[in-house]
C-alpha cells in the first residue's frame, strides 16, 4: 500500500525521469520539475550496468532499444588486453546507451504532461502533513513527497543538509569530446590505462555513428596549455607506438572549442539522505568520480529501492528511513572500492580492481551489501 499520492521530483535527468516513471506506475500523481527549457543530455553515451537494466525492465522501459551491448575491458600502452582471469565475462558486460535517446525515451515514458520545464526548485518547507516546494519563479506546489534528483549541485541537498556542497576531487581532471570519424576508421572500442602520470583514456563508438573520446588524469597539474595541447600530450602517454591507437587522430580531428575540460567534482559522503518527506537519489546523494562509470547505474538502483520501500506497509517516514538504511552501506562500500581503483600503481592492478568493483556492483546488493 502506497502512503504517497502526490510526489514532486526535482530534476529531469536520467535518474529523475526514471523516478517519475516508477512512481507513476505505482499510481501516484507526479511532477518532474526540470530547471532547463528542454529535456536534454550532456555527452554522447552512457554506460548502464545490469543492476540498472533490471530496474528499467521492471518499469517496462526498453533501454536496449537505445543502446548496444558492450564490454568494459582495459588495455595497456602496448595495446595488450589487461586480463582479469579471476572475474567472469558477466563482470565486464554493460549496455552502452545513447544519452539523448535514453532521455527522450524516459521522458516519453513519464509523459510530457507530467514534466514541468523551466521549473527550478528554490527550496521547500515540510511538516507532518505535506511538503511545499518553492520554485524560483515564485510559484509553489504541495505534495506528500519531494525527491531531490537535481544532481551534483542539488538545491534540495543544500537545504536538507547544509554544508554539503560539491567539492573538487583534488587534481582529477578530464577532457572529452564527440567527433565524426568516418575518415579515421575506428573498428573497436578501446580503453587504455597509462603506465605513468596516472592517466587513462580511450574511445567508444556511439550508437549514432559518432565516436566519444576521453582522457582523465589523477593528480593533474593546473591547466597551463591549450586544451588540445593538453590532450595530445596525454594521449602520447597512453601508447608506446607499437600499435594503431586511434586516440591522437581523434583528438586531431576535434576542433579546440569542442573539447570539454572539467575539474572532477564529487559530493562529500553523507550520513543522511532523507527527512520526514524528502529523499535524495542519484548524484544529489552520491555524485562520485566518473572513473568507475557507475554513477547513473547506482542512481537508477536508488529508484528501484525507493519504489519498493514506498510500496511497503510502513508510514512514509519509516519507508524513507528504510530506503536510507539500505542505501548508505551500499554507497559507503562503493567509495572504498572506487578508491581502490584510484590508488592503483600499475595498469594491471587498475584493471583488476575495476573488475572487482563491477563484480560487487552487479552482485553486492543481492548478497546484502
Amino acid at each position: 500500500m502506497y502512503t504517497v499520492t502526490r510526489a514532486i521530483i526535482a530534476g529531469g535527468g536520467i535518474v529523475g525521469l526514471t523516478a517519475g516513471r516508477a512512481l507513476l506506475r505505482a499510481g501516484m500523481e507526479v511532477i518532474v520539475a526540470e530547471k532547463a527549457d528542454a529535456i536534454r543530455a550532456a555527452g554522447a553515451t552512457l554506460g548502464l550496468w545490469a543492476n540498472a537494466v533490471r530496474v528499467f525492465d521492471d518499469l517496462d522501459v526498453d533501454v536496449r532499444s537505445v543502446g548496444r551491448e558492450a564490454e568494459m575491458y582495459f588495455h595497456g600502452t602496448s595495446g595488450q588486453l589487461l586480463k582479469t582471469p579471476e572475474f567472469g565475462e558477466e563482470d565486464h558486460r554493460y549496455l552502452l546507451a545513447h544519452r539523448a535517446s535514453l532521455n527522450n525515451l524516459l521522458a516519453e515514458s513519464v509523459g510530457y504532461d507530467n514534466i514541468r520545464l523551466e521549473a527550478a526548485v528554490a527550496g521547500f518547507e515540510e511538516d507532518q502533513d505535506r511538503v511545499t516546494v518553492r520554485f524560483t519563479n515564485g510559484s509553489t506546489e504541495d505534495a506528500d513527497l519531494l525527491i531531490g534528483a537535481d544532481g551534483l549541485y542539488s538545491k534540495v541537498r543544500a537545504q536538507l543538509f547544509p554544508g554539503t556542497d560539491a567539492q573538487e576531487h583534488a587534481g582529477h581532471r578530464a577532457w572529452r569530446a564527440i567527433v565524426k570519424a568516418e575518415h579515421i576508421g575506428v573498428p573497436d572500442d578501446r580503453l587504455i590505462v597509462g603506465g605513468r602520470h596516472r592517466t587513462r583514456g580511450g574511445y567508444v563508438r556511439a550508437p549514432d555513428g559518432t565516436v566519444f573520446w576521453l582522457l582523465s588524469q589523477f593528480g593533474a597539474p593546473a591547466p597551463a596549455a591549450s586544451v588540445k595541447e593538453e590532450c595530445l600530450t596525454r594521449s602520447a602517454w597512453l601508447t608506446d607506438g607499437t600499435w594503431d591507437c586511434k586516440l591522437t587522430g581523434l583528438i586531431d580531428a576535434t576542433a579546440e572549442q569542442d573539447i570539454l575540460r572539467n575539474q572532477i567534482m564529487v559530493v562529500p559522503p553523507l550520513d543522511r539522505w532523507v527527512s520526514q518527506r524528502v529523499a535524495l537519489i542519484g548524484d544529489s546523494a552520491h555524485a562520485m568520480s566518473p572513473h568507475i562509470t557507475a554513477g547513473a547505474s547506482l542512481g537508477v538502483e536508488d529508484v528501484g529501492v525507493l519504489r519498493d520501500k514506498l510500496g511497503s506497509d510502513a508510514s512514509l517516514t519509516a519507508a524513507l528511513m528504510e530506503y536510507e538504511a539500505d542505501r548508505l552501506p551500499r554507497y559507503r562500500r562503493s567509495v572504498v572500492l572506487s578508491r581502490a581503483v584510484e590508488v592503483t600503481e600499475t595498469p594491471e592492478d587498475f584493471a583488476r580492481n575495476y573488475a572487482a568493483f563491477s563484480h560487487w556492483l552487479l552482485t553486492g546488493r543481492r548478497a546484502g551489501c
